[in-house]
């Protein structure tokens, strides 16, 4: 039998695929090389089962800790004279950027919030017409006062704020990050300032989000590699885009077991799947970010995992544990330098007393 059908099928085969992998990588870059990197995912399950994961991708240490907020809390827009003033509904569990910012967290009813790099992100003037809120300080706003993602996207409709960004501690560039939202019921919602105006993208089926491009590009990412398929071809570098596309494929192709701890098994091995080597250098990025913690947050039994990339355990906080009540104290679980500090199992009884940080912001 002659070879020369199967091998011009082939030819056109792996042109058509070199074609597409191209444009891939035009679409995914950009012609920017990203230094900062993080993914998020929302995992649907049997039942009522939903799962929250994120990797928080950094070039230098973050000093990052746990901290238990409870209701009641004062809080400060820290945005100069005119910032924003709300006293907090919800207790929340969250780890901490530098102690100045909230990065991550869930709070008690089951909201969770995550904190990733945008480079494209450019934040509105401070006019005075509405109150400033501190960067820092976004993702503790939701968790402060929302129980879903419907209630918070219907307030932050509103704009009742302005958001002010500050530089990032010990650098002189200025942070730049989107936000996601997820519930209990599934919902999810991704908030974006592009242009100086924020975007809302709102629906449960917007499961994955990463860094640049801007979400609305990578939802077109996402129909270019679903027409592909993920057992033909998934990209493999640790881009952006790269990391949307295996996040995709990967959350919706694991197993839907019963079992809440199987389910918490897989969604980990796909936030892994997706981080970056510790201590990875590529010669043309020099600062490529290593992943340096996961979260996996378990909406329905109120449970926040958390995985240090220097440390051999998983452990987790028990929101059901935790006294949230009005005048309680703060707490804080002391991660160590890396968060190199060693728990295991349910380290819900090992925070201790604390004072709470203070969000970076301006003086009032």
């Amino acid at each position: 039998m002659s070879s020369t059908p199967f091998s011009a099928r082939a030819r056109r085969l792996g042109l058509r695929l070199s074609a597409r992998v191209a444009l891939a990588a035009l679409l995914a870059t950009g012609g920017v090389a990203l230094a900062e990197a993080c993914t998020r995912l929302v995992y649907h399950g049997a039942g009522d089962t939903v799962v929250t994961a994120r990797s928080m991708d950094w070039k230098s240490e973050i000093a990052t800790n746990l901290w238990v907020m409870p209701r009641g809390m004062e809080r400060s827009g820290e945005a100069g004279p005119n910032s924003l003033k709300w006293t907090s509904k919800y207790g929340s569990v969250i780890a901490s950027g530098y102690d100045v910012s909230t990065t991550d967290g869930v709070n008690e009813e089951g909201l969770a919030v995550n904190l990733l790099w945008l480079a494209e992100s450019e934040y509105p003037e401070m006019t005075g017409d509405r109150p400033g809120l501190t960067i820092a300080a976004w993702g503790q706003y939701v968790l402060d006062n929302f129980a879903s993602v419907a209630e918070a996207v219907a307030a932050l409709e509103a704009e009742p704020f302005t958001l002010v960004t500050d530089s990032v501690p010990g650098e002189e560039r200025l942070t730049t990050l989107h936000l996601s939202m997820s519930d209990a019921s599934g919902d999810s919602a991704i908030v974006e300032y592009i242009e100086g105006r924020q975007v809302i993208h709102h629906n449960r089926r917007y499961t994955v989000m990463t860094n640049s491009p801007t979400f609305d590009e990578q939802l077109a990412l996402a129909e270019y590699w679903r027409g592909i398929g993920g057992t033909v071809f998934l990209p493999g570098t640790n881009r952006a885009a790269d990391r949307f596309a295996r996040a995709s494929f990967y959350v919706e192709a694991i197993p839907r077991p019963e079992d809440p701890n199987r389910a918490i098994a897989s969604v980990f091995s796909v936030i892994r799947n997706v981080s970056v080597p510790f201590g990875i250098t590529t010669p043309d990025q020099p600062n490529i970010s290593s992943t340096r913690w996961r979260t996996v947050v378990d909406h329905q039994r109120l449970l926040y995992f958390f995985e240090s990339a220097l440390t051999p355990n998983t452990f987790w906080v028990d929101l059901k544990q935790l006294d949230f009540a009005k005048g309680a104290p703060v707490r804080k679980l002391d991660l160590g330098p890396d968060q190199q500090h060693i728990y295991s199992g349910n380290a819900t009884a090992s925070f201790v007393e604390a004072e709470p940080f203070r969000f970076l912001g301006l003086p009032e």
